[in-house]
Order: structure tokens, then sequence, then C-alpha cells
């Protein structure tokens, strides 16, 4: 693939990052990436936004908020591409989220293999469907408002 021009129009990000045109534009508006604009009112970002927009999406993947991806992106340069190092400083801290999400996984995965086999689906008794519910221990019925009056 030929090398990308400094600054690229947004339809070339987009196509490159595999993230839509009205997302770049949110993006933009949330302050996580810049553009400039040409005579026309056209957008073009730098070439190391490309860099950018992978993190982001990364981030979302791991579960991180808008909030919290521009504060881990307000720690980079704005100016160039991050440097390995300050990936990997900035994706330590993604470590304990990520494994706290295997964790959850795994425990819908054997619950839900204990549900397979029950078969009850029943919203009184159900561990997958009713997890944690501690009211149903006080019975059925809406007894929460009746308490309060």
């Amino acid at each position: 693939m030929p090398l990308l021009p400094d600054q690229v129009p947004i339809g070339v990000l987009a196509a490159r990052s595999g993230v839509a045109t009205s997302a770049l534009r949110f993006y933009e508006v949330q302050g996580l990436i810049r553009a400039s604009r040409t005579e026309g009112n056209q957008r073009r970002y730098p070439r190391h936004t490309l860099r950018r927009v992978a993190f982001i999406r990364a981030a979302q993947r791991v579960g991180l908020s808008l909030d919290e991806i521009a504060a881990a992106l307000a720690g980079l340069p704005s100016d160039k591409a991050p440097a390995k190092a300050d990936w990997a400083r900035l994706t330590r801290a993604w470590r304990p989220r990520l494994d706290g999400r295997i964790r959850e996984m795994e425990k819908l995965r054997d619950d839900l293999t204990g549900c397979i086999g029950c078969g009850c689906l029943s919203l009184r008794t159900c561990r997958l469907l009713n997890a944690d519910d501690v009211s149903a221990l006080e019975g059925p019925g809406s007894y929460l408002l009746e308490d309060r009056v």
C-alpha cells in the first residue's frame, strides 16, 4: 500500500481506519482527533491520526468511555504518532479491566452452560436471567413500593 501524504481527507482516513466518516466527525467534535481545513473548508487530518483512531477503537473494545479515552489521549503527543512506549504505558492500565471482563465472560459461560442444562428460564430462580436478585428472597410482587407507603 502506498505511503499516505502528510494530510489526508476524511474519506481516506475512514477507508484506511475502517471508521465511518460520521464517527470521525464525532471524534473531532469530542476533541479526540483534530483536522485542519482547506480553502474549500474540507477536513484534512494529519497522517498520524490513523494511529489515534486505532487507539480509540481499541479502547472502546476494552470498554473505556469516551471521557476515559480523551483523558488517555491527552497524555499523548498531538503533533506526531505516539511512540511504542506511549502505547505500552496506556495499555498496561487496561489489563485489570480486561482481566475483569474475562472473568465476567467465563462466569457467563459457566452460568449459561448450567442454564441450558436446567432449561427453566424462570425469572424467579434463574441465575443467568435474574442474577444476584436479592429482592426475590422477599417473594413476588411490588412489596418494596408497599413498604414505603
